[in-house]
């Protein structure tokens, strides 16, 4: 056994991972990786990695893929497409969501979901149990089984009319995920807000796209943050905050981490390479870049990537969510729609990678361990996806080989379905060229060689992510309540 040769060996590159950089082969047999190393025996395919680093593939735990939204709008993006967009940006594992809309049966969301992506995806996939229907069948049933089946992170909002939870909802999907193992993950702004400052400015004229900035004020993020975490602390839930947007969500963060509480967070490439002023252009274009919470200011970008550094943000995801630029999408309300009737998201699968390459390691922000780290280390390790996010012997071999000195010109040609490319002639400096899915390669030379369906569902154990402190409130704490027990 010892003398059979390994599958494939990527030979001279330089091998990184989130605590180290160093010059090595990588040997892989099936679909694990087998030895890193120096010299190591001969593969049966030998790919030639000098002057290139071997990372491991990107996981991006933010995804809507063929996903409807709560006003009945479907995104651009099928599994196929969407994952292989993400193949050419060098991420080899998504996390979308099972969305669930007002009426519907989570377990039968869950079951369609799974059917799409069995159908189409070319990469692995989990899914969030996103929860828009908290009724006792939701709660007292389907969620358990579901957690208790690997689908270990729910999604729910504290926003939008369709698809908002109530406080007192929030707190019964918070105790049902505590209780069946599972990470609540939260896009968390104020409701009353929101919907207060968007009909003002509607009533007024203000209806161009840039007023979607406007139209979401940095305090219904704070405020919303802060209550979120109020809940985690009265019921000892761990959470994950989406999409951090602003300097002072960033700092509530860190003071509730500060003092213990289990929380999580992310923010993505539109936060900290744009600003709200990037939605300011002639006529409806700034629709193109619309999304929830919006783009921000410098002083924001500034601050998130402190956040970033300091560890009080642990993950960078694209927040996926495409809509075309036509009646499909964006315009679905019309040739003259309010920045109310446009549909919030843009495409970020593709090229959330290379992007946060050029800012973090071209750049010199942060350098290339830190961006393994917070684009697939620890997101694989926070929602306990199996043999993802690392290079370590008996890992899925999954792999990325990136040419550090690569410059492209961004241009409208992503492999998305979106049609529009949001950063289309920003110049980045680093590529990925080769990629590999569990021991195969699907991306070389520019072309694609996987089978649509050939990406597998990725069901997760309990992880220490979603275990609680023990740290208990004095509400929830019999030795403090009069001995009500209230789990």
């Amino acid at each position: 056994m010892a003398d059979m040769p390994n599958d494939i060996v990527i030979r001279n590159g330089v091998v990184v991972t989130a605590s180290d950089v160093f010059k090595a082969d990588l040997a892989i047999t099936g679909e694990k990786i087998a030895a890193v190393g120096a010299k190591l025996p001969a593969g049966r395919l030998e790919i030639d990695a000098t002057d290139r680093l071997i990372l491991p593939g990107g996981v991006d735990v933010h995804c809507h893929i063929e996903q409807l939204s709560g006003g009945g709008l479907m995104n651009a993006d099928t599994f196929e497409s969407a994952t292989r967009s993400a193949a050419f940006g060098g991420t080899t594992s998504v996390i979308s969501f099972a969305a669930q809309h007002r009426g519907a049966k989570l377990s039968t969301v869950v079951e369609e979901y799974a059917a799409l992506a069995r159908r189409g995806a070319v990469i692995d996939y989990a899914f969030h149990l996103m929860v828009a229907n908290p009724d006792e069948q939701t709660i007292a049933h389907d969620l358990p089984a579901l957690i208790g089946a690997g689908h270990r992170s729910v999604k729910v909002f504290m926003t939008y009319d369709a698809v908002q939870v109530s406080d007192q909802q929030l707190l019964d999907v918070m105790l049902a995920a505590r209780s069946a193992g599972a990470l609540v993950c939260v896009h968390a702004e104020n409701h009353g807000v929101l919907k207060w400052m968007s009909e003002r400015l509607v009533a007024r004229g203000y209806v161009l796209p840039k007023f979607h900035a406007v139209s979401h004020p940095r305090a219904a993020e704070v405020e919303a943050f802060h209550r979120l975490i109020a809940f985690s602390e009265l019921l000892d839930q761990p959470i994950m905050i989406f999409h951090v947007s602003t300097a002072e969500g960033a700092a509530a963060i860190r003071d509730a981490r500060g003092r213990g509480v289990k929380i999580f967070a992310e923010t993505c490439p539109h936060y900290l390479l744009m600003t709200a002023q990037d939605l300011d252009r002639p006529g409806l274009e700034g629709a193109k870049w619309i999304c929830s919470p919006p783009q921000r200011t410098a002083a924001d970008q500034e601050a998130l990537w402190r956040a970033l550094a300091l560890g009080d943000l642990q993950v960078l995801s694209s927040d996926h969510a495409p809509y075309r630029f036509d009646s499909s999408g964006k315009l679905s309300a019309g040739d003259n729609p309010t920045f109310k009737q446009m549909a919030n998201g843009m495409p970020g699968l593709e090229l959330r990678q290379p992007l946060l390459f050029d800012a973090m390691v071209s750049q010199g922000r942060m350098g290339l361990s830190k961006f393994v780290e917070l684009t697939a280390t620890a997101p694989a390790r926070i929602y306990d996806l199996p043999g993802k996010g690392s290079l370590a012997i008996g890992a899925d071999a999954d792999v990325a080989i990136w040419n550090p000195e690569r410059r492209v010109t961004l241009a409208n040609d992503l492999h998305d379905n979106a049609g529009y490319n949001p950063f289309e002639g920003r110049t980045v400096t680093g590529w990925p060229e080769t990629v590999l899915r569990r021991g195969e390669v699907i991306v070389a030379e520019g072309v694609i060689n996987a089978a649509p369906g050939s990406g597998r569902l990725l069901l997760r154990p309990a992880g220490e992510a979603t275990r609680p402190t023990g740290q208990l409130s004095a509400e929830f704490d019999p030795a403090r309540n009069f001995g009500a027990d209230l789990y």
